[in-house]
């Protein structure tokens, strides 16, 4: 596996980036058209002229990516998204590309990544509860489960907040942040 500028791949491993994106993400990008505007999206948010976005390749196939965006004025920087082919999940490559991506965010001078990731699914414990019943409790007690938060957290991130009823109700966005 080597990780590499997604900006330097062809057009076919860019297509083979935004099928990913629609299949393993589905609530967010339900159609490929959907995937590939996300996609282009993302390259028109640059920073300093080049779009930040990594991929893993295998045998020059795209098996994962990850992108950052800036915010506050660079010191602080999303990750927005990240995505491992469904067939590769479970192999280390999300922690790779998170790694390089940091390094990425802390060479263009952040101090701080963040992320949201919502819990559309019910695996946390924030999910099919009213969080507006004393929320600091129910941040305090946080428990990932099988929700994506348990992989961020192995990684460093820590809760920073939630938007309670995000993608309907009992359906959080979980706010993850870690100091670079």
């Amino acid at each position: 596996m080597k990780i590499v500028p997604l900006k330097s791949l062809g057009a076919a491993q860019w297509e083979q980036a935004a099928q990913m994106l629609y299949d393993e993400m589905p609530q967010g990008w339900p159609t490929i058209d959907d995937a590939r505007q996300e996609l282009r999206e993302i390259c028109e948010k640059q920073f300093d002229g080049e779009p930040e976005l990594l991929a893993a390749l295998a045998s020059e196939e795209v098996i994962g990516w990850v992108g950052i965006l800036p915010d506050y004025g660079g010191r602080v920087w999303e990750i927005h998204p990240l995505v491992v082919r469904g067939d590769h999940q479970g192999r280390g490559i999300g922690r790779v590309l998170m790694i390089a991506i940091e390094e990425v965010a802390r060479a263009r001078g952040g101090q701080t990544i963040s992320l949201g990731t919502d819990d559309e699914t019910s695996e946390s414990s924030l999910s099919g509860v009213d969080l507006y019943d004393d929320l600091p409790q129910q941040l305090r007690d946080f428990e990932p489960g099988r929700h994506p938060s348990a992989f961020y957290m192995k990684l460093g991130y820590r809760l920073v907040g939630v938007m309670p009823d995000a993608n309907g109700p009992g359906k959080p966005d979980i706010f993850m942040a870690k100091r670079l």
